[in-house]
């Protein structure tokens, strides 16, 4: 099959797909706009922050396969896809801990004022009276809004810092997500106000979709305690920015965010974000999987999708059970 790889991917990976016979186009400068010129003649696609939009498979004329390499798929149009007779697929889970992990230091990083920190030292400025005046963790009560993956191992290295960790009971909540939450000690409440309203820190790792859009709102931000600490790096329009920047206004909310509104479509380039440049927010260049530990499990992971793919099995499909009319074999879902 033809490959075109998007953005970056471990060189190791791409070897392993050459050696599967393969033909592998590595592309990692593509934006979007140019994306619709170089997707002709490819069978899959792989994409990490690439947005993939209708235009752009418009011109895919034999692509069948689109894999983001990561968890979520809000960049890419699913819905065209589906009409296309393309699949869509995610690969989900590998790259839970390096998300986690960037969260907690988010949260380290505001309770520390480390950035701050940093940057009136590099300016040759001593206040050591200003930067002495940090909570802690031991204790605190932190709240786990979504209990994927990410959000469970968020959850069990906040418990090991001695937080009081609280999340929203769900009857459909699968056993093993159960299993950890509970050693991790989580305490469960019943709603998302009284989570709310009962924790000083509150972490948010919940996909994109309809019932989460603007999750954060005015509603929300209106019941959460003075000083609170909110945490998002999952998605962009899970917060209403407008809302969380009036409440940082009103009542000392500080925010850690590694996703924002208006994100630029390839690795660089402008940004004009109101809430990246509040004195309350530390923002991050929505770097939650980067490290090389996920990129390489994610990557690890694609190769086993585009090989079982080849061999008639689609993994983690997003979109519509579908069988595609470029497809010459039976295609079947896991």
């Amino acid at each position: 099959m033809r490959i075109l790889i998007a953005d970056s991917f471990p060189e190791q990976a791409r070897g392993r797909l050459g050696n599967g016979g393969h033909e592998c186009s590595y592309q990692p400068g593509l934006g979007t706009d140019e994306l619709a010129d170089a997707i002709a003649g490819s069978d899959v696609l792989v994409v990490r922050s690439t947005r993939v939009t209708a235009a752009t498979l418009a011109d895919a004329d034999t692509l069948r396969l689109v894999i983001r390499a990561g968890s979520g798929v809000n960049t890419i149009d699913c819905d065209a896809a589906s009409d296309r007779g393309i699949y869509v697929c995610n690969v989900p889970g590998r790259n839970a801990v390096a998300v986690a992990e960037l969260a907690f230091g988010l949260l380290l990083s505001l309770d520390r004022n480390i950035p701050d920190n940093v940057a009136d030292l590099r300016a040759g400025r001593w206040n050591k009276q200003r930067y002495a005046q940090a909570r802690g963790i031991l204790g605190r009560s932190i709240g786990v809004v979504g209990l994927g993956q990410v959000g469970l191992a968020f959850a069990e290295r906040a418990a090991a810092f001695g937080a009081q960790v609280y999340a929203v009971a769900k009857p459909d909540r699968s056993r093993a997500a159960v299993d950890r939450a509970r050693a991790a000690g989580i305490t469960f409440v019943d709603s998302l106000p009284t989570l709310a309203q009962t924790c000083d820190v509150l972490s948010f790792h919940v996909p994109a979709a309809a019932a989460t859009r603007h999750l954060v709102d005015r509603e929300l931000l209106s019941l959460v305690r003075p000083d609170t600490i909110l945490l998002n790096t999952s998605r962009a329009d899970i917060v209403d920015e407008e809302a969380l920047i009036e409440a940082m206004d009103a009542n000392g909310v500080r925010a850690g965010i590694d996703v924002l509104a208006g994100e630029p479509g390839q690795g660089s380039g402008p940004i004009d974000s109101r809430l990246a440049r509040h004195p309350n927010v530390y923002a991050t260049h929505h770097i939650g999987a980067s490290t090389e530990q996920a990129q390489h499990a994610v990557a690890t992971e694609v190769v086993r999708m585009v090989c079982a793919f080849d061999a008639g099995e689609v993994r983690h499909c997003v979109n519509l059970d579908l069988t595609p009319a470029s497809s010459d074999r039976p295609v079947h879902r896991r």
